[in-house]
């Protein structure tokens, strides 16, 4: 017996892809120069601490980033931090007015030191 073949539909044309355009080098914009970070205002900007805090950092008017150095500084050199959690801090005589509690941790400090700041 003889195979009986099919004709083949007529396929439908496929849209023919566009073509890729080539890459046309395209020129750098020229690079600012490398400058500095400028620091925000708002943390330059020199505060007066209170009776309280200038006793740890001092009476003279000073910025924020530089009450929280200090105050490090203060923490390290008498030994405040816990010593099985470093991220808490034991207060003395001088920071329990300060915190209002013996222990605080170094993210609540910033927050109840900015409350001696004017």
């Amino acid at each position: 017996m003889a195979k009986k073949t099919k004709k083949a539909a007529p396929k439908k044309a496929k849209k023919a892809a566009p073509k890729k355009a080539k890459k046309v080098a395209k020129k750098a914009a020229p690079k600012k120069a490398a400058s500095k970070r400028k620091p925000n205002a708002a943390f330059m900007r020199a505060l007066t601490p209170s009776t309280m805090l200038s006793a740890v950092v001092g009476a003279t008017p000073i910025p924020r980033t530089e009450v929280v150095k200090k105050l490090w500084q203060y923490i390290k050199k008498n030994g405040l931090q816990d010593s099985k959690n470093r991220r808490n801090i034991n207060a003395d005589d001088k920071l329990k007015p300060i915190f209002g509690k013996n222990t605080v941790s170094m993210f609540e400090m910033t927050k109840l030191v900015s409350k001696h700041l004017k």
